[in-house]
């Protein structure tokens, strides 16, 4: 009875980590198509691109599962899902601003997930350009530190574009405008640095 047992609670416990390995393969593989929809099929041309695939492989995704994507998104292959980016404003707990960016294919669910979301965690929307002038679209790239010190990674960037690098801890943040994020990321790559991710994130004006 109790191999049974055992059987059972082993069973459960793939299950459950099947599902997450699903819904986050789901997740990579949307940001693939998108990626490739609105910047092209190529990622040397396209970063966001090229950065969703590199997330996508360190997860394991097949390549299969990223070529397909990558096609479908393009357009060359049929099949993709018609996913927009939707962005909501709004205010958190103790009135701080909040920017919420959504990839959907379903605008009026979208919308009415954040609603609820916002309101459950004691926060509420805002009208459009209430809260966004509070935030710059960035280039932000997460430099684990390792044996690095702040002063190797800012050789590295500073002729990229880099207008930053803070110390968070484990790991190093290299700011920089967004249309300079792939200057900076290709820096890192000849010097021999690994980055976690390269993104363009919203941040705020003042700290």
């Amino acid at each position: 009875m109790s191999g049974h047992s055992k059987w059972a609670t082993t069973k459960h416990k793939k299950a459950v980590i099947d599902a997450k390995r699903g819904k986050l393969f789901a997740k990579l593989i949307k940001n693939i198509e998108v990626a490739a929809r609105t910047g092209g099929a190529d990622p040397d041309g396209n970063p966001t691109l090229f950065d969703a695939i590199q997330k996508a492989k360190k997860s394991s995704v097949p390549n299969k599962n990223i070529d397909s994507a990558v096609k479908r998104g393009a357009g060359l292959e049929a099949g993709g899902a018609d996913y927009e980016t939707i962005m909501y404003e709004g205010y958190g707990p103790n009135g701080v601003a909040v920017l919420i960016e959504c990839l959907t294919d379903n605008r009026n669910r979208a919308a009415s997930d954040v609603r609820v979301a916002m309101t459950r965690n004691g926060g509420s929307m805002a009208d459009p350009g209430s809260v966004s002038y509070l935030f710059h679209r960035k280039g932000v790239v997460i430099v684990p530190k390792g044996e690095l010190t702040e002063d190797d990674v800012l050789g590295a960037v500073l002729d990229a574009g880099a207008e930053e690098v803070n110390d968070l801890g484990d790991t190093f943040e290299v700011i920089s405008e967004a249309t300079d994020l792939v200057a900076v990321r290709t820096a890192l790559q000849e010097a021999g640095i690994d980055y976690d991710s390269a993104d363009a994130n919203f941040v705020p004006t003042m700290q």
